[in-house]
């Protein structure tokens, strides 16, 4: 399968520890991000309602003119309650520090993250950049200033 746009993607190993992220499928639009445990650490415990920032051990960087998008794995999430407080977080082609995922825990279980557990997904997409104008008025729309809800719960 080819896909209509790529990106190089430069990945830095932090430690000799750390996982290279990888797509599982042909198709999969995400590559997991693995955990990255320092050595004396058999487990990090996350408690139901607490955060973590977990290690992965990479650096990366992403091309100019796309972003990188950390996003949650739906087995995680459905199985376990587990998610990430910001998601999708975004990695900006200018960042070179360590890529850290902010897991939460919404669950009602502690959760045992271990060394090289598939973590996160990451998606690299295209971004555009907006041209800013400064305007009096706005065109009107059907929907003008409806907010949450203003089209119907269905």
């Amino acid at each position: 399968m080819t896909f209509k746009q790529s990106a190089n993607l430069r990945i830095k190993l932090l430690s000799d520890r750390a996982q290279v992220p990888e797509y599982q499928t042909a198709g999969a639009s995400g590559m997991d991000l693995y955990s990255c445990l320092p050595p004396d650490m058999k487990e990090w415990v996350i408690k139901p309602g607490d955060i973590a920032m977990i290690p992965t051990g990479i650096s990366i960087a992403v091309p100019l003119g796309f972003e990188g998008q950390v996003r949650a794995r739906s087995g995680l999430a459905t199985k376990n309650g587990i998610g990430l407080p910001n998601s999708p977080g975004t990695i900006d082609s200018d960042y070179r520090g360590e890529v850290k995922v902010a897991l939460i825990n919404w669950g009602r279980e502690p959760f045992v993250v271990t060394h090289h557990m598939r973590i996160a997904q990451l998606v690299i997409c295209p971004v555009t950049r907006a041209d800013i104008e400064i305007v009096h008025t706005l065109d009107a729309t059907d929907r003008g200033a409806g907010g949450f809800g203003s089209t119907g719960l269905v």
